[in-house]
């Protein structure tokens, strides 16, 4: 495989699990309108940029938080790179790449999802409630991993989207997390909706409740959707999973798999992985959750790198 393909399937796993995301905060952040905190207008929608880490890139288009000018700002805007039209946009300028060599149902359905958000108008998710259309999204997502999962062959194209996907999830989950800890370090009483909001954005509240019945605080979020073994979304989780992808890669003929930095690269897999294992509930009170969430984001953005220098940069792609 060609260093460019593997880099462009690569950016097709994260792109498409970061649209996800971005539906799934933006969805609840809907749903959590009615609470006391989001009384104010403009924090309202203030928040949910944050919560993005998006405030400079608003700012150059925007000078007030309303509800219109966020989601469009968040969903269709073509010149943020982080809106979820962006990265539909970006999954399917990779694929496109690459189609010859794929099933042609990925392509069909990274491309019905790209003309139908093309066609959003933000007129059209108010008149009908954001709600809906979010769910939509969550569905033609879902539909494009269950085709990756159902035609795509376990070679080297399937191993370097899984990469991408999982090391896109788990800064997604550290991200989320930071956002807990702000809010605890603001109230170290965070309020009961706020706690349960972060829950259902990444589909855990009834997986949570099997696992701590009615307890519900932030170190225990944070416990959960760290260390748990068992739950898809979590932080431990994702990290086995591109450990597992990681070595699958070199099991093949392909770009650096077998050199120096790939095994870098699984060090740095394993290395993550085995903090995350040894995670205690000391390490998770608001004092010290801090430095913990700092060095799984330094570690996943290293880790991107190393990737980067060992598969990819001796040809470049649309990423």
């Amino acid at each position: 495989m060609l260093n460019r393909n593997a880099e462009a399937l690569f950016w097709v796993g994260r792109y498409m699990e970061r649209a996800e995301n971005h539906a799934r905060l933006i969805d609840v952040h809907y749903h959590l309108q009615h609470e006391n905190d989001f009384a104010h207008e403009e924090h309202k929608w203030s928040r949910l940029i944050d919560a993005f880490g998006a405030r400079e890139d608003y700012r150059k288009q925007f000078d007030q938080f309303t509800e219109r000018d966020v989601l469009s700002f968040m969903t269709l805007d073509r010149g943020y790179n982080n809106s979820l039209f962006s990265c539909v946009s970006q999954a399917r300028n990779n694929l496109r790449s690459i189609r010859e060599k794929l099933p042609t149902e990925l392509w069909d359905a990274v491309n019905a999802f790209y003309l139908w958000l093309g066609d959003m108008q933000v007129a059209d998710m108010l008149a009908e409630g954001p709600n809906p259309f979010f769910r939509q999204v969550k569905d033609r997502i879902a539909m494009f991993q269950g085709l990756e999962h159902s035609v795509l062959p376990r070679e080297q194209e399937w191993h370097f989207i899984e990469s991408g996907r999982y090391l896109e999830r788990a800064e997604n989950t550290v991200r989320i997390l930071h956002s807990v800890l702000a809010a605890i370090s603001a109230d170290r009483a965070a309020p009961y909706a706020y706690l349960n909001a972060v829950l259902r954005s990444v589909s855990a509240a009834q997986a949570f409740r099997k696992a701590y019945a009615d307890g519900m605080s932030a170190p225990q979020i944070m416990e959960f959707l760290l260390t748990r073994r068992s739950f898809p979304r979590s932080a431990y989780f994702a990290f086995e999973r591109l450990e597992e992808h990681l070595e699958d890669i070199g099991r093949f003929e392909g770009p650096a798999a077998g050199t120096p930095l790939h095994e870098r690269a699984l060090r740095q897999a394993g290395k993550i992985k085995a903090e995350l294992g040894c995670v205690e509930r000391e390490d998770l009170t608001p004092d010290a959750a801090g430095a913990l969430l700092l060095r799984l984001t330094e570690g996943c953005r290293g880790l991107g790198r190393t990737m980067a220098d060992s598969f990819f940069r001796l040809e470049e792609a649309s990423a």
